[in-house]
């Protein structure tokens, strides 16, 4: 009997729509790791704005998961403010992108 492919199957087994796909996860992951840290250390869109130096706007369009180009440099002053580190892996290799 053949087995019938779910949805997200047959999407991951399309290079185009997996890329997309994979891109607006991304989004999403930032996105919910934003709204999350902000909401434990309840914490503005303002108030974040002025202790990172990034604009609110940035940050808004951000949290709603709309395209934005982000840096290295504004991911990590937002999330250095929020008390994350920005690192890189692989395997056991582990390098802090984190300026300050």
């Amino acid at each position: 009997m053949k087995k019938t492919k779910s949805t997200f199957e047959r999407v991951m087994s399309d290079p185009k729509q997996k890329k997309a796909f994979e891109k607006e996860y991304a989004n999403f992951l930032l996105s919910e790791l934003l709204l999350d840290a902000m909401a434990q250390q309840d914490i503005s869109v303002r108030a974040l704005s002025k202790a990172s130096g990034i604009s609110t706007s940035v940050i808004q369009n951000l949290r709603a998961m709309q395209p934005v180009n982000v840096t290295l440099k504004t991911l990590n002053a937002l999330l250095s403010t929020l008390g994350y580190e920005l690192v890189a892996r692989k395997g056991r290799h582990c390098v802090n992108l984190s300026v300050g």
